[in-house]
């Protein structure tokens, strides 16, 4: 195990000096030149491990429509909608993460795709307590459901 993990330090820092040259980059590339001296059941093993990992992370563009509120409310007291948006509000400016509630009861953490990564509160805030429709790339990983918000709007009730 110790020496895959030297193997693929060594194709990173491979990659890396090829960068500071000015050279064409190819992460996968310089794997496979790395990967040469590895038997056929490390190969396996690595392949196998890139594959979980990839299928993982993988997003799709989804739209859903729910309600913006509270996380602890709607985690703690079951809420189907909102109490008010006064509510919501006051919650949000106190630190409480917004999320979307949809009405199958499935939570949409929003959350963002850059790094360093900000909270959504702030772009929340003008829906909190209203029913939004969202776009964006959804992530799900170990029970929880995650949105990259690329378009918001009010929805109908």
């Amino acid at each position: 195990m110790y020496g895959s993990t030297v193997r693929v330090k060594y194709a990173s820092n491979f990659t890396q000096r090829r960068r500071d040259r000015g050279e064409n980059t190819d992460v996968a590339e310089d794997v496979r030149l790395c990967v040469d001296s590895v038997s056929m059941k490390q190969r396996l093993a690595i392949a196998t491990f890139l594959l979980l990992r990839a299928s993982g992370f993988a997003a799709e563009e989804k739209t859903i429509t729910g309600w913006v509120l509270d996380s602890a409310c709607a985690i703690t007291k079951g809420l189907k909608k909102p109490i008010s948006s006064e509510c919501a509000v006051a919650c949000a400016k106190k630190g409480s993460p917004l999320a979307v509630l949809l009405d199958n009861g499935t939570l949409y953490w929003p959350i963002a795709d850059a790094m360093p990564a900000e909270g959504q509160n702030e772009r929340l805030l003008p829906f909190a307590g209203k029913r939004v429709t969202v776009t964006g790339k959804v992530y799900k990983q170990g029970g929880s459901n995650s949105i990259v918000i690329e378009k918001i709007a009010e929805a109908g009730k």
